[in-house]
């Protein structure tokens, strides 16, 4: 990605409308593993995400490989991120490493250069990220994203069920009381104005999950003024479809990039079947969201 390339959210934008708005999760599980008749080891994973790719790539808006189910199998395992990430991009598909990364000082600095440099073979066009060592400790990778036209997903509402306990957790005011907004209300604000002056949509986007209910609501999280694009796990499979995204993120579900893993990855491991899988769940998440 050298050069100056138009922002992530400007691409991310322009993908959604033309090819719906999906991501397709790139999740090789052991179990799913098994199911394709595939070994547990650096190869097998290799092959699973890449047949994915074949079978989406240039047809989804977006692919979100986990780099955990990558990392177990140690630098070969890495070696095969790396090739997904490559093969994706050659595709000309968008790929958000799912890697969530956080931490302070020299060693985000480290994991910015890592994942967002230009020429580092594991730099998709964006990464997820953790701000619960503050938003502020995210500033090399959202000083490197934006310099190299990529982008981030910062966790903001997840749906795993400790994940209220903190982003729930209201901030303290100047008195010290705990009366301030939300941490996710926090953490979106920070977002906002990092995004103010995007036009058609910033680069530093939200995870808030597709199964959080009226939590944005309860949390005073505006999702809205975000003006980013919110990376929505848990379509299809997880159990959210039109209805729950609807509750979840009300006006700003144009902004939504709906993320399907097992959804699609279930109809494998024909090509042909995945590919039916996406576009089918890509129609789904355009109806539910652009309708």
């Amino acid at each position: 990605m050298s050069g100056s390339p138009a922002p992530f959210g400007a691409r991310l934008a322009a993908a959604m409308d033309e090819r719906g708005p999906l991501c397709v999760g790139i999740d090789p599980h052991a179990s799913l593993l098994e199911a394709w008749g595939l070994p547990d080891d650096a190869a097998g994973v290799r092959e699973f995400a890449l047949r994915v790719v074949d079978a989406v790539g240039g047809r989804v808006a977006a692919v979100k490989p986990q780099a955990a189910f990558f990392e177990r199998h140690g630098s070969r395992g890495v070696a095969a991120l790396e090739d997904v990430v490559a093969a994706a991009q050659a595709a000309g598909t968008l790929v958000v490493v799912d890697a969530k990364r956080g931490d302070i000082g020299s060693t985000m600095d480290a994991y910015a250069e890592a994942f967002l440099r230009d020429g580092s073979p594991l730099a998709g066009d964006a990464l997820t990220v953790s701000p619960y060592l503050g938003f502020g400790s995210l500033a090399p990778a959202v000083d490197l994203a934006l310099a190299t036209g990529r982008g981030l997903f910062v966790l903001a509402l997840t749906s795993n069920p400790e994940g209220p306990e903190v982003q729930h957790a209201r901030t303290l005011t100047a008195d010290g009381t705990p009366d301030g907004p939300s941490v996710a209300a926090t953490m979106a604000a920070h977002a906002a104005a990092l995004n103010a002056d995007a036009d058609p949509m910033g680069s530093i986007g939200l995870v808030v999950g597709a199964t959080v209910g009226d939590a944005a609501e309860r949390t005073g999280t505006d999702l809205t003024g975000v003006n980013g694009p919110l990376l929505a796990p848990g379509v299809g499979a997880q159990g959210a479809g039109p209805a729950e995204l609807a509750a979840v993120f009300g006006d700003a579900r144009r902004q939504v990039l709906a993320s399907s893993s097992r959804g699609v990855l279930r109809a494998g491991p024909d090509v042909a079947a995945l590919r039916r899988a996406a576009e089918a769940a890509s129609a789904e998440a355009r109806a539910a969201l652009r309708g």
